[in-house]
Order: structure tokens, then C-alpha cells, then sequence
């Protein structure tokens, strides 16, 4: 750390005097971001932000919002199958980074700990914007925002400014080689001066994903699917894959529709309805597909039965207030389905199903004030979460289905959060500096009830728990010249447990034979983070950014042996398995950095480079080990041109090694996936183009891992894939 501290202060002296001897006249962005709720100019803010445009989505032309992260060069993203996205941020992922779309918390009381795929569930071709928020956010968004949050902002509808409806959409076509995608788009807004209405559909289709075929030497067989089960009632079959590449069992298909409606009461007052809906088929979970016992193939299947989410939330705008300058209300309500079904080889009498069925209710009330230097931002919040979990066991020869155990307490299960906070901006020394500050205040009440204990006994059937937390940040802002910006930005974290940390029951993927049970007993883990930062742009043609962060992790929640019952040990599914729970047992802390350097040859040729490290540690009897989500370093590194109809680019991935020394074994890494030394590093070459046909038809193309080279990302059970050849028609009017 004590390195990374010098070159940064080296970078700032340096910077300092070019500032001083330059004549620039190019100024830092004005790019406007609601990180504070309302719009504010990213170059006030000391946090990191990222911000993904509606023009840089399109240009990605990703299959899944998960895609369109990794194609920022910025985000590392692991899959378990083709249906999932788990985003890392800063070292910390699932439950433990924030999901926000339109300024409502996706995260719910049953996020886990481990991999998500729900932010699949976002349809990133209705997406306005895409805001990354780097390092704890607990201030503005709460409990989980430990790692950072990411904010997807859908488009709205647009009102006519003249007497005529004004009418506005695009559409498009895509087809990928890899996998067979196909994937189709449209979405129009028509508004008159009072009343808008937009409307956006997307349905895709995904065949089996083919691997690459350039491996490397040294593991010339990593990743191939040489057998699979061919489930059949009665006739399960072990079948050899007649092409090792394919994927077989990874396909799946969804389909997201998103309707708003606004309401231009007055110029002062606006009401909006946003209503949102994705669902999917069902989705093979394909890393376990490929798991082992006693040497063959163990599930005959494993899938997420498909994923609902249903979005229902009304806004009321209102400006010009005397108290303040503006107020937003948004009353929100969602519903989720989630559902896991396994059945072992040739085991036709337990077809296992779990499913699970939470439903949300939310509130958001904010104000903002500007007076003087000063900008205030106030608001009180809530979530208020229930859970139904159930489970059955279904012989698929009789059609007999009997109780099971089910994931969660198969009893009431519920978690509210209140909460207060205030965020505040002060511009001093002519507007050079600018301070960021904020407090918040959050209470989270947890209870489920076991209404069924015969399955396992426990010596407990509630588990009930209320957390206060308090956090906040003070950072600063000093901006010397329109062509150089330095940051200084201390922040706090919690995370509350929620349902799945407390009492979710299930088996481990390890390779040892597990059995997680619920403990009452865990308490919230908190972060303390120290964040700096330039941004300097040379010669008008230059930009170059490096941002620094170190994390202290309290109270982490992780997994260790437990006792049931006074025994380390159960018989679970005919297996022993070790007893496994939730405790608070680390001190850990995690450091990087992250860096951009952009040149711009010209206006048509551009340069553009990202690249970002990440080291984490959790001291064990005054022992450092390694901690598990930590991903390898990341590089993406383009060369773009843009003239009238015309835009192309080539650009390479990178993914360092992460060896098997660096590797959590007890935790949520997946080294069972891996090499026997660990994830290899990678790299990929890419190309995509775009030609403007007129002024509505667009054509893009791209080609996808150029060389075909195979490979997995760190903590995938899932590999990525071949050479891919996309082509996509775009109309927009």
C-alpha cells in the first residue's frame, strides 16, 4: 500500500506542474449522474463513478446486462451458466454490492452471498444509463452497498414540446454464431405536451454456448463437456457429447417487457408509473451438470426454474417548493419467483424442488435544497420484505410428491428497514474546492418462524434480530484547474444480516460433502474506506485518471464448522456431510487501484485503455490468507475510429492468472471449476463495426475472441465462448 501511496503522490506533483505550465482550454466532463438521487455533475462528486451511456450500450450490442458490465473493462463478472451475471466490485460481490434500477433497491432478503444472476433480469436494451459507484454507499443507498452499486436508469417517455405528438423509437435484430442467439427489440415513446407513453419489448432466444478450440498447452482438456446425462423418466443415459465444445445444457430463452406512463400535471408537478416485468424458461445450472460422486456424473438435472420479476413503482416530481427546490416520492412493490430443482442420476423417486416467492413494498421520500455554495439532499426510506419458501419431493415415475425441506424457514419470513440520511455538497475557494458529507441512520428488523422443525430439530424455531447502523462519508474535491481534478473521499459500509445468512439451508457446492444450516447468532459487517483520485487531461488529447482505494472489512460474514445439535456431522441426502454456518469470524482488508488513460489522435482516431487491481486478506490465528471473491486484474485496451456513417474498433480482454495460492478454499471461489493450479490468465481480441445506412437503418457487425481461444473467468464453472460472429440491424427514429 505504502508503494501504491508514493506513485500517486509522485503522479499528483507531476500532474501539478503541467497544470501550471499548460494552456489548455479543454475542461473535465460535464456528465450528469444521480448517484445523490437527484442530477448532479459527476465532477462535484468524490466517490468513483462510472457512467455507461445510452449510445455506449448500444455500441456494446451485449446479449445481458452482466455482458454489457464486463464490455466496460471495468467490472469483472462470473458465471455459473449462461443464464447468470454476478458482477465484483472492488473484491466484493452479490449480497454484499447494491442493485438499484430507478432508484429502487433490487437487493431483497434472500440475495446470498455467493454467485447472482439477477441482474440478468434487467433488460440492458431498455437502459438510458448505466451508473457504477465505486466503494462503499451505504450514506444514500443503505445496508449491502459495501463494494459499490450499481445504478441502472431505464428510459422514459418523452413529451412533445410543440402542438403535434411527438413519437420517438428504435428496434433491432441481433444473431450470434456462438450460441445461436437470436434476439429481437423494439420500444417507442409518443407524448403529447402533457401526456407520454413508452412501451419496450425484447425477447432472446440462446442455444447451447460452444467453447473456443485454441486451448493452451498445459490443460488441453480444460472445460470439455465429453459426457452428459440425458434425463429421461425411467432411462436416464450418460451420453458421450458428440462435439466436447458445446455446452450441452446451457441454453435458455427470456423475454422483458417495461410500459411507463407520465403525467405532466403543471410545470411544476409530474407523475410517472413505471412498470416493469421479466421472466425466463427454465435455466440449467450448469456448473453443477458437472459435478462428480464416486467418480461419474451426479445430477441428472439442476435448473433454476425461470425467474420472474415483476416491478410496479408511482413517482410524483415535484420542483419549485419554498422548503425545496425539489421533492420525489416513489411508493414501488415487487414481486419474485425464484425456484431450484435437482434430481441425482437415475434417482427417479426425488425430484427435489425448492422455490421461492418474495414480494417487496417500498417507499423512497427525497428533498433537495440549494442555497448560497450549498446543496442539501434529505430522505427517509424503507423495504418491507416477505418470503413464502417451500419444497417438495416428487417421484417422476408416480407422480407422488411428498414434504421436503425447504431452503429458508417454511414459516413467516420477514425483514424491514427504515432508514434516515442527508447528503451534503458545499463549494468553496471559487469553486475549486468542494466538500462531500453525509450521515445516515438505518434500522433493520429480521424474523422468521420454522413451522415445520422435524426435518432436522433444531434447538431453535425463530430467529429474530434488530440492527441499528449508523454510516456516513466526508470527502473532498479540489479541482486547480478546468484540466486537472484531485480526490480525497472516506467512507462506511454496512450490511445487515438478511434471511439467507441467517437461516437458509442447503448443500454446499465444495467438493467436500456440506450442509449449510441457519444461525441466529451473526451480526452486520461494516467497511471503513479511504478512496484518492486524479483525473489530468494533456494537450487537450490526453486524459489519464488513477483512483486508489483501501478497505478495512469488520464482522465479515463467512462460512465455518458448525455443530447440530452437539454433532459436526449429519446424514444428508444418504451422505455424510460436515455441519457448516454463517459466523462473524474475519478481520480482512482489501486494496487497488484502478487507472484510464484515453489519447485522442484526433477527432475520428482514439486511443483507450483501463486496467484495475485487486489484493484481499483475512488474518486467521494472526495469519493472512486469501479472501474469496477477489478477482484477477483486468485489461481492456482499444483502438477506435469514427467518421460520418462509419465506426469501428478493435479491442483486447485480458484476465491475469489467479493461482491456486490466492484461491479461498473454504469459500466462494470455485477452484473445483478450475485447473488444478488455478483459473489461467487469457486474452481476447474482439472487432465490431457499425455503418449509418440513412438516417434510420443501421447495420453493426462484430467478431468475438478473434484467435477462439478457450478459457473460463475466475470463479465461472462456466466457459466462455469460441470465436463469435455477431451481426446486428438497428432502426431508430
Amino acid at each position: 500500500m505504502k508503494i501504491f501511496t508514493s506513485i500517486f503522490f509522485l503522479i499528483c506533483i507531476c500532474c501539478s506542474k503541467l497544470a501550471a505550465q499548460e494552456d489548455s482550454t479543454q475542461k473535465l466532463d460535464e456528465v450528469v449522474v444521480y448517484a445523490n438521487k437527484f442530477a448532479e455533475k459527476k465532477k462535484n462528486l468524490a466517490q468513483k463513478i462510472d457512467v455507461v451511456t445510452a449510445n455506449a450500450i448500444a455500441k456494446f450490442n451485449s446479449q445481458n446486462t452482466g455482458d454489457l458490465l464486463v464490455n466496460t473493462g471495468s467490472v469483472f463478472v462470473q458465471k455459473s451458466q449462461q443464464g447468470g451475471s454476478s458482477p465484483v466490485l472492488r473484491g466484493f460481490e452479490a449480497s454484499r454490492i447494491l442493485l438499484v434500477i430507478d432508484g429502487i433497491r433490487m437487493n431483497n432478503l434472500i440475495y446470498r452471498a455467493g454467485h447472482l444472476q439477477n441482474i440478468i433480469s434487467v433488460d440492458q436494451n431498455m437502459l438510458e444509463q448505466v451508473e457504477i459507484l465505486y466503494g462503499p454507499s451505504s450514506t444514500i443507498y443503505g445496508s449491502d452497498a459495501l463494494g459499490g452499486v450499481i445504478h441502472l436508469r431505464t428510459k422514459s417517455p418523452k413529451l412533445s414540446l410543440i402542438d403535434k405528438t411527438f413519437s420517438t423509437g428504435n428496434a433491432f435484430a441481433r444473431f450470434s454464431s456462438a450460441n445461436k442467439e437470436k434476439s429481437v427489440h423494439a420500444n417507442m415513446s409518443i407524448g403529447g405536451k402533457k401526456f407520454a407513453w413508452l412501451q419496450s419489448y425484447t425477447f432472446s432466444d440462446f442455444d447451447d454456448l460452444k467453447m473456443g478450440s485454441n486451448y493452451t498447452k498445459a490443460y488441453p482438456n480444460f472445460g470439455r463437456r465429453s459426457q452428459y446425462i440425458q434425463p429421461a423418466a425411467g432411462n436416464d443415459r450418460i451420453v458421450t457429447n458428440a462435439d466436447d465444445r458445446v455446452q450441452i445444457f446451457s441454453g435458455y430463452r427470456q423475454w422483458d417487457i417495461a410500459q411507463k406512463f407520465l403525467y405532466q400535471q403543471s410545470e411544476k408537478i409530474s407523475h410517472q408509473l413505471n412498470l416493469q416485468y421479466s421472466n425466463s424458461t427454465d435455466v440449467p445450472r450448469y456448473d453443477r451438470l458437472q459435478d462428480l460422486r464416486n467418480g461419474n456424473l451426479r445430477f441428472a438435472q439442476w435448473y433454476y426454474g425461470p425467474q420472474k420479476r415483476l416491478l410496479g413503482a408511482y413517482e410524483l416530481n415535484i420542483t419549485s417548493l419554498k422548503f425545496a427546490d425539489a421533492l420525489r416520492l416513489n411508493i414501488n412493490y415487487q414481486d419474485i419467483e425464484e425456484s431450484r430443482h435437482t434430481r441425482e442420476y437415475q434417482r427417479y423417486d426425488r425430484l427435489d424442488s425448492r422455490m421461492e416467492k418474495v414480494n417487496v413494498a417500498g417507499f423512497t421520500l427525497d428533498g433537495k435544497k440549494n442555497w448560497k455554495k450549498h446543496e442539501l439532499t434529505m430522505g427517509v426510506d424503507g423495504q418491507f420484505n416477505n418470503l413464502k419458501s417451500t419444497a417438495l419431493r416428487k417421484n417422476i415415475l408416480t407422480n407422488i410428491s411428498s414434504p421436503l425441506d425447504s431452503r429458508y424457514p417454511n414459516g413467516k419470513n420477514k425483514m424491514n428497514t427504515v432508514a434516515l440520511f442527508a447528503q451534503h455538497l458545499f463549494k468553496f475557494g471559487s469553486g475549486k474546492w468542494i466538500l462531500n458529507e453525509g450521515l445516515r441512520f438505518q434500522k433493520t428488523n429480521i424474523h422468521s418462524v420454522i413451522a415445520d422443525n422435524s426435518f432436522f430439530n433444531f434447538p431453535f424455531t425463530q430467529i429474530k434480530q434488530n440492527n441499528f447502523a449508523v454510516t456516513g462519508n466526508f470527502g473532498l474535491v479540489n479541482m486547480p484547474a478546468d484540466d486537472l481534478r484531485l480526490t480525497g473521499n472516506f467512507s462506511t459500509g454496512f450490511r445487515s444480516p438478511n434471511v439467507d445468512d441467517l437461516s437458509r439451508i442447503f448443500e454446499s457446492a465444495s467438493s467436500a460433502k456440506q450442509l449449510v444450516i441457519p444461525n441466529p447468532g451473526i451480526k452486520p459487517e461494516y467497511t471503513f474506506n479511504l478512496d484518492a483520485g486524479i483525473t489530468k487531461i494533456i494537450q487537450q488529447k490526453i486524459r489519464f485518471e488513477v483512483n486508489l482505494f483501501y478497505t478495512w472489512l469488520r464482522n465479515a460474514i463467512v462460512l465455518a464448522p458448525f455443530k447440530l445439535n452437539g454433532q459436526d456431522s449429519v446424514i444428508y441426502n444418504g451422505v455424510l456431510s460436515g455441519v457448516m454456518a454463517n459466523q462473524n469470524k474475519r478481520i480482512a482488508f482489501i486494496y487497488g487501484f484502478s487507472s484510464r488513460f484515453k489519447i485522442d489522435f484526433s477527432k475520428y482516431l482514439s486511443f483507450d485503455n483501463t486496467f484495475s487491481f485487486t489484493y484481499g486478506r483475512f488474518l486467521e490465528n494472526k495469519i493472512k490468507k486469501p479472501l474469496d471473491h477477489i478477482p484477477p486484474t483486468l485489461l481492456k485496451s482499444s483502438i477506435s475510429f469514427s467518421k460520418q456513417k462509419l465506426s469501428t474498433e478493435i479491442y483486447l480482454m485480458y484476465n491475469s492468472w489467479k493461482r491456486l495460492k490466492n484461491y479461498n478454499i473454504t469459500g466462494e471461489d470455485n477452484l473445483q471449476y478450475a485447473t488444478p493450479d488455478g483459473m489461467p490468465e487469457w486474452f481476447t481480441l474482439n472487432w465490431r463495426g457499425s455503418y449509418k445506412m440513412n438516417k434510420i437503418m443501421m447495420l453493426q457487425i462484430g467478431v468475438e475472441n478473434l484467435f477462439d481461444r478457450n478459457y473460463r473467468t475466475f470463479g465461472s464453472g462456466f466457459s466462455s465462448s469460441g470465436r463469435n460472429f455477431i451481426i446486428s440491424g438497428r432502426a431508430a427514429f
